[in-house]
């Protein structure tokens, strides 16, 4: 039962102890403010107007007052609206290797009671326990504990598992980049660019920015080979940032960009191969084979994967379904679903035939899934599924048997995290999954030479097979 008057986005709520009022966090413009709403009246109104990040909230025993955190600082709020500020002053002794030793102990717990596997593969696990938590007196860092809980993890012979340490640096560096691909044998002065990536800061109409122009200066500093130029982009993302140098005939330039942040031109990088890869598919199958690419199994791949299957693949006699250096997620189902419709229905205005046909919202026509040795988790499960109902070949390298469902847990030092494997993913095998190697049905190495020279023969390979399926 929905207890507000409207849906919102919700931090935190509480409800008095009398049931007839609600205080909650709520979400509508910029930042989370406290409402409340009187069940019986349906009376709704702004206590506190924050403007902050999502947080908890408390009630007092009487009802009258709610305490939240504001930016930072503790508030009190009566039921009339009325905020205080309350000032805080703690210390806390923390003991570092007693806690590292806690959850040593609380990781090794959790797998006994939780891993997918009741008998733990069979092996002693207490063993395990007593021969690692030796190391822990001379252990002093998170670096050298987070080893420690990915060798004793490890000793499950299991994927998602595994310990994980994520610094939270103050003030750290940050570099920015600048959409540009770099001659590395380029031994002049400066730095020359190799190619513009597409949608980067420099592919405009306007800039002079190109493949072949030298770039000497970032923000007047000069580019030496002596010195690591990165450092000329530090905390320049999104900053103007002035380029100077010359052009492949020798003429002076300079340019004001906005760099961009490293994640940022990786996503670029990411469409620049995919649009080379669809590209490939086009020429060689003279523009009959369709070609996708999943890069995650989640829910912005998925759209993306509906988009261009039933958009400007909608009318290709087959397709391509590219899952390689997919991380996993779950999508298998939605996947499998897509690709496995079964024409049931034609239609045919005034006696004519046309392309469409129902389920409009399946693929129905040949398909084959690409994989390689970096596909992991539900990127095993996908595949997985697909041969096992007999959709279509699978081509490409094996890819390990990693089908597991995970729980990622934070500890109580927030910087560290592992991994347990609760769920097993039983096929036709009638057995776990995990660590049951998929093999493909054409094996085809994927080869580091011919990869740095723009040759994907298994993305031939997979373009010649769809071919005899349409011929």
């Amino acid at each position: 039962m929905r207890l507000t008057i409207n849906s919102a986005s919700i931090s935190d709520y509480a409800l008095t102890l009398d049931g007839s009022k609600i205080y909650y966090l709520a979400a509508f413009e910029k930042g989370y403010d406290l409402w409340m709403s009187d069940t019986r009246t349906r009376e709704t109104k702004i206590l506190a107007k924050l403007g902050a990040g999502g947080s908890k909230l408390d009630i007092s025993k009487d009802g009258k007052n709610i305490f939240v955190v504001n930016n930072g600082s503790l508030l009190k709020v009566d039921d009339a609206g009325k905020s205080t500020t309350i000032a805080i002053n703690t210390e806390m002794v923390l003991d570092p290797a007693a806690e590292r030793a806690y959850i040593f102990e609380h990781a090794w717990r959790q797998v006994k009671a939780k891993f997918y596997d009741p008998t733990i593969h069979g092996i002693n696990w207490k063993m395990y326990h007593d021969a690692y938590s030796k190391f822990l007196p001379h252990i002093s860092n998170n670096y050298d504990f987070q080893e420690l809980l990915s060798e004793l993890l490890g000793e499950l012979n299991g994927s998602h598992t595994g310990g994980r340490y994520s610094p939270q640096p103050i003030n750290p560096d940050n570099t920015a980049v600048l959409g540009l691909l770099y001659d590395e044998s380029f031994t002049g002065k400066g730095i020359k660019v190799m190619e513009v990536i597409a949608e980067g800061p420099a592919d405009h109409v306007k800039s002079k920015i190109n493949a072949g122009i030298i770039i000497e200066k970032i923000d007047g500093e000069s580019v030496t080979g002596s010195d690591d130029w990165a450092r000329l982009l530090n905390r320049k993302a999104g900053k103007f940032t002035l380029l100077s140098g010359k052009d492949a005939q020798g003429i002076a330039w300079e340019e004001t960009i906005k760099p961009i942040s490293f994640a940022e031109e990786s996503a670029l990088l990411y469409k620049r191969w995919t649009r080379k890869m669809y590209q490939m598919v086009d020429s060689i199958s003279n523009g009959t084979i369709g070609y996708v690419h999943v890069q995650g199994m989640n829910d912005g791949s998925y759209r993306s994967v509906i988009d261009e299957v039933m958009g400007k693949n909608k009318f290709k006699k087959a397709i391509i379904i590219d899952t390689r250096f997919n991380g996993g997620g779950w999508l298998h189902n939605d996947l499998l679903t897509l690709f496995s419709g079964k024409t049931y229905l034609e239609f045919a205005p005034q006696g004519n035939k046309v392309p469409a046909t129902e389920p409009m919202d399946r693929w129905q026509k040949p398909s084959c899934v690409l994989m390689g040795e970096g596909n992991y988790s539900d990127a095993f499960i996908f595949p997985y599924v697909y041969k096992a109902s007999g959709v279509g070949p699978l081509i490409g390298m094996p890819v390990p048997g990693t089908g597991t469902a995970v729980w990622w847990e934070t500890q109580i030092d927030p910087t560290i995290v592992f991994g347990i494997p609760m769920v097993a993913t039983l096929g036709k095998e009638n057995r776990p999954t995990e660590n049951l190697q998929l093999e493909p049905d054409i094996r085809v190495p994927l080869r580091y030479e011919d990869l740095l020279n723009g040759k994907d023969v298994q993305l031939e390979t997979a373009i010649r097979e769809m071919m005899k399926k349409i011929q």
